[in-house]
């Protein structure tokens, strides 16, 4: 079988296997032929071809990829492995000198390895607010949006960068929302968040009076487009709606109407267990509001009894954006959140499978040790699926602001960057916690491209994590503790041997946390190139060995650029 060039598509790479009468599919992007072999992958194609050509789409038989010369994490950086996927899920782990042969798309010795890892993962993102100060610029100046009538929001860039000022500034923004608009933005994040490696993500969709179902309607329409109907159907990018209330839904004159559209937009998207009316997919999954931007206490409380009996009640996941803060006269919320929790019975009332996502919690970055060990116990004693999302990005860039109104006692340099202190959470308290990035080019977060694997080398310098330990911690994360945190799990076939983890046990399952890969795992697979040689202009006249990525640690302290990643997945 001879593949050039020619081939490099994959619409033809497809047609031309079915003409010699085999099948095999990668979907990775722009992941194009001659990029497979420079990544020396070799594709199995043991299949029998449809009868008709037509029915290539509506079939669902085994797909096989051999993977060959690889790096896996958890294991000697000098050693190689020759991974065998079948159906998405890895079959077989050996030793490349074992399977090593000298076959048309087979590696040879000399040239680099690639880096095989779990997926990444936006736990905690905001799809319809997402690049509102850096959208609509396309290469056609002449040209606003893909119809010529796009919303303009140049005048709503950042003057003080304040968390009021970015309020004001989004609820301006969302006066100028149309469904085209939040569809294209909505589309470039998740586009962007693909070729970075991110295969699944919560995404918070607001609605209010404002909005009403517009936002929620687009993102609906992008969990569809990113669905194939391949020959083993499924998403390309996991969308995890959480109907969000940014605004007030107890206080101001327009609580009860965000609160009733809310109510109303639930009753037609999301549905109780056994209730569905014989629709096929629950389009809202999770439920997400913001206590703290309401006018009172009370109004908080009543915000999240409300939150908490209507995820019982549609059976939701549930995500409060809680004490965002750092007021030490302010008592954190989260006591009285877990509290409530109790009072509900969620252990009892809801799905095993339903968790508990606190973002932000800034607040409890002025918790004393005593403090948080007993969050920690209160948190275990309770069984409570509670998970806290860190938000560095945002964090740094609105916390520690120095008051306007007390100025005559705050020092400008004195500037504490209260972000959750992920790292010790989960090593020195055992609490479930993650890392995302929140926004991404708007007034809440003006910077930062939204890769996850840039935020997890951020926390090396944030957390003071320098261990090839916290690296892995940072990468989970990432990936696996931020799957876990939105209640999805990493199909294992059977359960991963006692050397392929050193979690404790109290961490909860360790084979959803390790980032190792053991035969068994399912879903998709992110691929790290390496590349032989520095890109250095050819005029120079110079061939410079590039470095190798061989393990976790060098793609969180080294990050890889964008083009070297790949998702593999067989649909």
């Amino acid at each position: 079988m001879v593949l050039g060039d020619e081939l490099a598509g994959r619409e033809q790479f497809l047609t031309y296997l079915y003409q010699v009468g085999s099948y095999a599919v990668v979907a990775a992007s722009t992941f194009h032929l001659n990029s497979i072999i420079e990544s020396r992958i070799k594709l199995v194609e043991n299949l029998v071809p449809p009868r008709n050509p037509t029915d290539l789409e509506h079939l669902n038989f085994p797909l096989t990829m051999k993977l060959q010369n690889v790096i896996l994490p958890g294991r000697d950086p000098k050693s190689r492995w020759d991974v065998l996927l079948e159906s998405d899920t890895i079959t077989s782990i050996r030793p490349t000198e074992d399977w090593f042969d000298n076959s048309s798309l087979s590696s040879t010795p000399d040239t680099p390895s690639s880096l095989l890892l779990p997926p990444l993962c936006h736990p905690h993102i905001h799809l319809d607010k997402a690049y509102i100060l850096t959208c609509n610029s396309h290469h056609n100046p002449h040209t606003v949006s893909h119809d010529g009538h796009g919303p303009d929001y140049t005048d709503l860039a950042p003057q003080s960068g304040s968390f009021s000022e970015a309020l004001t500034k989004t609820s301006q923004a969302k006066q100028r929302y149309t469904p085209d608009d939040l569809y294209l933005r909505g589309s470039q994040l998740l586009g962007t968040s693909l070729t970075q490696g991110v295969t699944s993500c919560r995404a918070f969709v607001e609605v209010d009076h404002v909005t009403g179902a517009m936002c929620i309607a687009a993102a609906i329409s992008l969990k569809k487009r990113f669905f194939t109907e391949g020959p083993q159907r499924g998403y390309l990018f996991k969308l995890q709606i959480c109907a969000f209330a940014q605004d007030p839904i107890f206080s101001t004159d327009k609580g009860e109407s965000n609160r009733q559209l809310l109510e109303k937009v639930l009753d037609e998207y999301a549905f109780r267990d056994g209730s569905g009316g014989g629709r096929a997919e629950q389009h809202i999954e999770a439920l997400g509001s913001t206590p703290y931007v309401e006018t009172s206490r009370a109004a908080a409380l009543d915000n999240i009894k409300w939150a908490i009996d209507t995820a019982l009640a549609k059976s939701l996941h549930l995500d409060f954006h809680l004490d965002y803060n750092l007021d030490p006269d302010l008592p954190a919320m989260v006591w009285d959140v877990l509290r409530l929790l109790r009072e509900a019975n969620w252990n009892e009332r809801a799905r095993p499978d339903k968790t508990i996502v606190l973002g932000h919690c800034t607040r409890l970055t002025l918790f004393d040790d005593a403090e948080m060990a007993k969050l920690a116990r209160e948190i275990k004693e309770s069984k409570l699926p509670v998970h806290f999302v860190g938000l560095p990005t945002s964090d740094l860039f609105m916390m520690g602001r120095p008051s306007a109104s007390d100025d005559s006692k705050t020092l400008a340099a004195n500037r504490p960057r209260g972000t959750l202190q992920v790292l010790s959470m989960i090593n020195a308290h055992g609490l479930n916690a993650c890392l995302s990035v929140n926004n991404v080019g708007n007034a809440f977060t003006p910077w930062g491209t939204g890769d996850p694997l840039a935020l997890a080398s951020l926390g090396v310098g944030v957390y003071q994590a320098g261990t090839e330990d916290d690296a892995m911690k940072l990468y989970e994360c990432v990936s696996t503790r931020a799957r876990r945190a939105i209640g999805l799990s990493t199909p294992v076939t059977h359960d991963t041997t006692p050397e392929t983890s050193s979690r404790r046990e109290d961490e909860g399952d360790p084979g959803q946390n390790s980032v190792v890969l053991v035969e068994g795992r399912g879903g998709e697979i992110l691929l790290v190139r390496n590349e032989e040689w520095v890109g250095c202009p050819g005029h120079l006249g110079m061939k410079i060995p590039a470095r190798q990525r061989v393990s976790v640690r060098d793609v969180v302290w080294d990050v890889p650029e964008v083009r070297l990643r790949h998702i593999l997945r067989e649909t």
